[in-house]
């Protein structure tokens, strides 16, 4: 369902060139002032519009580097005056907020873990009350869509206007390629729900590793972000916080250079050859549909039949069978383990529910049963 909220096209932030990819670059922190103003005027060389530092830094564990404070933002404002860039930093309280507004910052962004605190988020949006000033919303840690509207909707009603979001990659235990797995349906549902709304993605969380930057941001660009954030470094190696996931201002424009865009919309192309695959799409999945309601139509005569004998719903070497068998199933149709196991977990937990409502005399669950 889309949401109407009253937010401004990028097209219409009045910062500068907001043509794709809208680019933000910088340090994950704010070590030094030298080390701040080389990495400003290296990348403005590069034509970077946007400069981002981290000056207050969250992190996970109290004896890592959490940033210069307060007197990093004297090294934004140098900054600014010395390269014309828009300055932009990460703000986690109302205190951020007060001083990055008095020190002039131009642009503020949201960090995953404030924006996954609906409490943080009212008090950050009390104090930005009133004011006209772009702000980007991170992804929450945890993958809720929800979460992450519910934190961009407490700004909007706050007044401002020029809000955005970042997608930055999600926490998991699952083991990865990725510092931060994309879960790339979860922004384009955001995107669903709110078409006007602007993002861009921060490939350096989502990789945590810079050899992963390239392909990330080409993704994003494919599924027509606006723009990207990445943090560049003087000295990636040697930098004080997440050195792996940096690059320096060459390795940046390499990246930059290599990005194919492309339109929605190409002009001077027949579009015949595509609606027809999209019929065949929308024909296939009403008979997915079809097939599914089929197989939990025999769970549930399942179900019915494990009530009579006194059995148990879960049986745990069925599952497995399963989940085996549709693995090499899957394998023979060029189908990834991933997704046939997501897949097949999916079909096997609205199986589950099914049997238990049959189990225990609950009615029938039509669509959605999440409640806030």
């Amino acid at each position: 369902m889309e949401v109407q909220l009253d937010i401004r096209k990028f097209s219409d932030w009045e910062i500068g060139n907001t043509d794709k990819p809208f680019l933000i670059a910088g340090p994950c922190s704010a070590e030094t002032e030298e080390q701040t103003l080389k990495s400003a005027h290296e990348l403005n060389r590069l034509g970077i519009q946007v400069f981002r530092a981290g000056i207050w830094k969250p992190r996970t564990r109290p004896n890592s580097f959490e940033g210069v404070g307060s007197k990093g933002l004297k090294w934004l404002k140098k900054v600014k005056k010395e390269t014309g860039m828009l300055t932009s930093t990460e703000v986690a309280n109302v205190k951020h907020v007060y001083e990055s507004l008095r020190a002039g910052v131009d642009i503020l962004w949201i960090g995953a873990r404030t924006s996954a605190n609906p409490f943080a988020m009212q008090e950050i949006a009390d104090a930005l009350q009133g004011m006209d000033i772009p702000v980007f919303v991170k992804n929450p840690v945890n993958p809720d869509a929800d979460l992450w509207l519910g934190a961009i909707e407490r700004l909007q009603k706050a007044g401002i206007s020029r809000i955005g979001a970042i997608h930055r990659g999600f926490s998991s235990f699952d083991h990865s390629i990725y510092r931060n797995p994309p879960s790339w349906q979860i922004p384009i549902e955001l995107k669903r729900r709110i078409p006007d709304l602007p993002i861009i993605c921060d490939p350096s969380h989502i990789g945590g590793k810079r050899e992963l930057l390239q392909s990330i941001s080409q993704k994003a660009m494919d599924l027509n972000y606006d723009g990207l954030m990445i943090e560049s470094h003087p000295d990636p190696d040697n930098a004080w916080s997440d050195a792996q996931q940096q690059v320096s201002a060459a390795s940046l424009q390499v990246i930059i250079e290599s990005l194919v865009l492309r339109q929605v919309k190409p002009e001077g192309i027949s579009y015949d050859t595509l609606e027809d695959l999209r019929f065949k799409i929308d024909k296939y999945d009403n008979e997915l549909l079809d097939i599914l309601q089929k197989r939990m139509e025999v769970a549930e005569s399942i179900g019915a039949y494990k009530k009579k004998s006194n059995m148990t719903i879960l049986q745990p070497n069925r599952w497995e069978e399963v989940v085996e068998n549709s693995l090499v199933k899957g394998r023979k149709r060029d189908l990834s383990d991933r997704f046939t196991s997501k897949i097949f977990k999916a079909i096997h937990e609205e199986s589950i529910s099914k049997q238990t409502a049959i189990m225990n005399g609950l009615p029938k669950l039509n669509g959605s049963s999440k409640t806030s």
